[in-house]
């Protein structure tokens, strides 16, 4: 079931990438006490991953007090490549199987690729106990995440 607000998110574990290596961790391991910003999205090397993550580097999101965390489908060395090459302050959970995304009810079928299943875009702040405070939800892979609305819930942890 997908997260409402005021909600405890189910805690999940994967390969965490942090852009030099990756190690099995837990959501709950790696929010801060005041919480954090997770970021469903589909791949990296694409257009549009690669547009969204220099987007949020640009507003500042690697300057939040509260770490910024992607989960998408791609394989850690994919991952920990893409950080480095974009410079990127965040951290990426390798959901390689999908598992985590269909746990928040998020796993869809993209038209267009053959059978393939990303977790369709989403936006969750945590507070430290991963108590949803904000969710941004859409089927759309180009429209622009609420921003203003994202960093006001960061800003209120």
């Amino acid at each position: 079931m997908l997260p409402s607000e005021g909600e405890v998110a189910p805690d999940f574990e994967a390969l965490y990438c942090d852009g030099e290596a990756f190690r099995r961790r837990a959501l709950s391991e790696t929010l801060t006490e005041r919480g954090g910003v997770v970021v469903f999205f589909g791949f990296v090397f694409n257009a549009i991953g690669e547009n969204w993550w220099k987007r949020y580097k640009r507003a500042g999101w690697g300057d939040f007090d509260v770490p910024v965390l992607g989960v998408g489908r791609d394989g850690p060395y994919s991952m920990n490549e893409f950080i480095r090459q974009k410079d990127l302050p965040f951290g990426f959970f390798a959901d390689v199987e999908g598992t985590v995304a269909d746990e928040y009810d998020l796993l869809v079928e993209r038209d267009g690729m053959a059978g393939v299943r990303t977790a369709k875009r989403a936006v969750f702040v945590f507070n430290g106990d991963r108590e949803v405070q904000h969710r941004w939800t859409s089927d759309d892979w180009i429209h622009p995440v609420p921003r203003e609305e994202i960093e006001g819930a960061v800003s209120d942890l």
